[in-house]
Parts: structure tokens; sequence; C-alpha cells
């Protein structure tokens, strides 16, 4: 019988003739000689090459060193996320012989997603599994060089995680190898973290935007055009609004200053969510919405922090923390919250070493077999009792009154009653934190009995109320007194137009807010979701005026 996808090795699918005949409309026919390199690690201009006739070989290259990964012959093809995201290729790929080749663009590859669903289905299931596999296996063009106890690698560490940019970490503490890199690149101790940025670039303790920047994160950013819609903010409500709006025909960018999923992206796991009954990770279900826009054409800018609004006249300018600015006819505002800081003297020596504000893998790995502290009533802070009890040798969970019925789920409560290595201490807020260069111990009071302790504890995790993101906003949109954005019927005397404003409208016309930064608005994925989505819907009315 012949041999189908399904037979197949569902990450390396074989495309039979039929399905190559109709790829032709979408692609150019090319030779291949022997030996020659398609594209390089590094190059982001080439498309996805599918194998006529012949073989070609993907190559991962680390350091100069050279690693076979898969040989592509006859129905076979290449790419992975990055094709779609118009980002630099994480492999080289070679001619093994020489070979027909039907080469189909970055554009063409969205155009055949969006208007054939079996052919998209093939390519986006293979794209993923690639990615997972990179990731899985550390086939990339990223070093990280560092130690578990010092900020920035975390931060370092969870920017390129939650970003899904594979790399390689060393840890000088712990890997006996570090120093035979570290003479390599004639990089100090004292110098770490270092990010070693396709094999020749080595960066002393980057910010997240150099980061970006290096490994071709923000690739087709257009900041001298005007975009039909510009979404701050990358969470639950912006990806939701993102997807949306580009699969509506919209030319969407988005702006996130750090990583795609916001607060929610942070969650070990959310298991309330319509259709992911076995739950799903807040950083899983951010990927799988981040890829999803992309596919409809939305361009996604990481690392690039909205500075300043100028809502005057339209188009509005976003200005960018980094000189840049772009402009949009409609704004939607998805900037989110974060979470409260303790009102302690020294809580900013140990954030990143010892404070945390989410619970991922990353920290996880970090305070495996310790005791950690978790500060919290809300369903962000059960999901992480509950993640980090599987990993911690036990888990203290805090809050100030007497119980979680009024803000956690009931499933997360009957969770964390049934867990062994969670203790549960109503009553009790932290009074002081211990420690040199890294959190060693945590001072707390029961304010019931009035009983202080003093635990041994490098591992805090803070999960308190949330503050709106509006302080960049710079006066321009109406906040009521907890300075979330007010919006729709709540805006009363600040509308000044004619006709009503939409629902989810700010005092500018044309001008959104969605999700946790909205003044009122229910703190769920779920909710915010389909807030972003339905703020679509007035966009293009918006657009249309």
């Amino acid at each position: 019988m012949p041999e189908t996808i399904e037979q197949t090795d569902p990450m390396f699918p074989k495309l039979d003739d039929a399905q190559t005949a109709q790829l032709a409309a979408f692609g150019e026919q090319r030779r291949a000689r022997p030996g020659e390199v398609l594209f390089d690690q590094g190059d982001a201009s080439h498309g996805v090459f599918v194998v006529l006739d012949g073989s070609i070989e993907i190559v991962g290259v680390s350091n100069g060193d050279e690693a076979s990964l898969r040989v592509l012959e006859r129905g076979a093809f290449t790419g992975e996320i990055n094709q779609l995201s118009g980002r630099r290729s994480l492999v080289q790929c070679r001619a093994r012989e020489a070979s027909t080749l039907l080469e189909i663009s970055r554009a063409n590859l969205q155009r055949m997603m969006q208007t054939d669903t079996a052919l998209g289905e093939v390519f986006l299931s293979a794209f993923l599994l690639r990615r997972v596999y990179l990731i899985t296996h550390s086939v990339g063009d990223a070093v990280l060089v560092g130690s578990s106890h010092s900020g920035d690698t975390l931060r370092l560490r969870a920017f390129l995680t939650r970003n899904g940019h594979p790399h390689t970490y060393i840890d000088v503490e712990r890997d006996p190898d570090f120093q035979t890199v570290l003479d390599h690149f004639e990089i100090s101790v004292a110098e770490i973290p270092v990010l070693i940025c396709r094999g020749q670039l080595v960066l002393r303790n980057p910010s997240n935007s150099e980061a970006a920047e290096c490994f071709g994160l923000n690739a087709g950013i257009d900041e001298d055009g005007v975009y039909d819609l510009i979404v701050v903010g990358a969470g639950p409500s912006g990806l939701a609004a993102a997807v949306y709006g580009a699969s509506e025909g919209l030319n969407v960018l988005v702006l996130e200053s750090n990583a795609p999923g916001g607060q929610a992206g942070a969650s070990s796991r959310i298991e309330n969510y319509l259709g992911f009954p076995t739950g799903i990770s807040g950083q899983s279900l951010a990927n799988r919405a981040f890829v999803q826009a992309e596919k409809f054409g939305a361009h996604i800018a990481v690392a690039r922090a909205a500075l300043a609004l100028k809502c005057i006249r339209q188009p509005y300018t976003v200005e960018l923390d980094d000189g840049g600015s772009v402009r949009g006819r409609s704004i939607i505002v998805a900037a989110g919250a974060q979470y409260r800081k303790l009102d302690l003297p020294n809580l900013a020596q140990f954030e990143g070493s010892g404070i945390y504000y989410g619970a991922t893998p990353v920290e996880a790995q970090i305070c495996r077999d310790e005791e950690v502290t978790i500060v919290g009533g809300g369903n962000s802070a059960g999901q992480a009792a509950i993640f980090l009890a599987g990993f911690s040798k036990h888990v203290y969970l805090l809050i100030r009154g007497p119980g979680l019925a009024d803000t956690m789920s009931r499933y997360l409560i009957a969770r964390i009653e049934a867990s062994p290595n969670i203790t549960f201490k109503p009553w009790t807020e932290i009074t002081a934190l211990d420690g040199d260069t890294s959190l060693q111990r945590v001072h707390w009071l029961d304010a019931k009995t009035g009983v202080k302790e003093i635990r041994e504890m490098q591992h805090l995790f803070l999960m308190t109320g949330a503050d709106p993101n509006t302080a960049w906003l710079g006066g321009c949109l109406a906040l009521d007194s907890n300075q979330f954005i007010k919006t729709g019927p709540d805006l009363g005397a600040d509308w000044s137009q004619r006709r009503a404003p939409y629902l989810l409208e700010t005092s500018v016309p044309g001008v959104f807010a969605v999700g946790d930064i909205r003044a009122g608005s229910v703190k769920r994925v779920a909710s915010a979701v389909g807030e972003g989505s339905m703020a679509v819907q007035f966009v293009h009315r918006v657009l249309a005026e």
C-alpha cells in the first residue's frame, strides 16, 4: 500500500503527489546542487522547501560543531514555527545530492494555511512538533551561562523559555564543564550571566530587549506605516484580539514588554478553562494562541514595551521604550496587571534570587527538594501551591484573612486540603526577610495568636492582589480611583462624543481596554479571551465610521 501521512513520523510527514500538486500554485521550482546550503542558521529570508526529487539534510550547528538532525526525501518539507513569524532559522539546511525543490515564501505559506485547511493542518502540526523537539533537545543558537542564585539569570531563562526560544543553559555551580565554555569565549565568572548568541556574539547580562534583538524575535515590524489595530499586551485578552483581528483581515501589531501570556502565562496549570478537561499550563495556552495569531498574519513584537500613548488625534501613536514609535487607527489596551509587592525595605534585594512572581518549570527546578512559601489566596496562588508541591520538600501557603473560600476555586481548595506537603496558614503575613546575596530566612506573624516564626526559607512566591499597568498612559485615558481604565457606560462625563461609547471603549474614541486592566473586569482567563475577541467587533465599527 502507498505510504500515507498517518503511517509516517508526524514531525516529518510526507506529502503525496496530489498534495504536492496542490502546493505548486503557492511556490516556485528550483534546482539545488550537491552540498548547496539552502539556508543557514540565522537566515530569515528563505521560504519552506518541499522535496520533489533528491534529498536534503537538516543540520544542527553549535559552537562550530555540526550534527545531522534529519534527512528529507521526496514529499518531505522543511520549516518550523519561526517560518510563520519571519524569525531567524535555528538550523542549517543543505542538499545532499542534486535535488528538485518547491520553495514556498513566508507570505504564500500563510496564504496556503488560510485557504487550504487540510494542508495547513499538516504543516502547522509538523511545525509545532519540530519546535517542541528543538526546545527539548536545546537545538538552536543560544547558550546561557549563569547561576541559580542570580536574579538576572532567572530573568533571562524565563524570557527565553516563555518565548519558546530553544537554548542551552550552563549553571556554573552545577555543570563541571562550564569553565571550558568560559575560556573559549574569554568570559570571567564575575561577568555572568552571559548569553552567547549565534555562537559568536557574547552578551554580558543583556536586557530582554537586547536578547530579543540578537535572536531576531521582532522581525517584520513596520515603524513607518499605520496599522489598523495595535494591541498593547500579549496576555490572553491581547492574544485573542490579535487572533480575531488578523483572521478578519486587519493589519495587527501586538506589543509585549516581556513574553506572550502575561500573568496567566506564569500559571502552572489552568484546569477550569473551557475545552481543556485535563488542564493546560498558562505557557502552553499562550504559545498556542501566539502561533494562531501569527498563522493569520499578526505581527507580534516581544520585549518592546509601550512607554506612552499619544491620543490627541488619529492615527494614534504608541511610543516605545527603545525610542521608536508605531501608529494605529485603533488601539486595544491589554497591558494587564502585576502582583503587588510586599512593603518590606529589602524586598528588591532578593527579587529573582529568592523572591518570585510566577511558578513555572524554571522556578520549580530552582526550588526542587526545598521548602517554599507562597503568599496569596487567589487561583494563581492555589495553582502554584499544587504545582510546586510536586517538586519541593514542603509548601507553606500564607494569607492574611481567615480562609480561601471567597477568593479561590473550590477544586483548588480541595486539592490543597488533600495534599500532605502543603500547609495552609491563615491570618499570617510576612514581616521581614533575611539574607546576603540571596534570600535565606523568612519571618512571619500569626495575627490571630500573635506567634512569630522564623524559618530557613530560600524561596518565596508573591501572588497577592494586582495593580493595573496604567502608569504609561500618562493621563490619556480616564481611570477609576484604583487606576483601572474606565470603559463603556462607566465613563459618564468622561465621554465627550455625540454617539454612545461602545461597551469596551475608553474615554478616547477608537481606544479600547480589555482584560485585567479594565475597571470591573472579571479576573478569569475565559473572560479575558472573550473581551479581547469582542473588542475587535467594536474596532471594525470604529474603522468604518
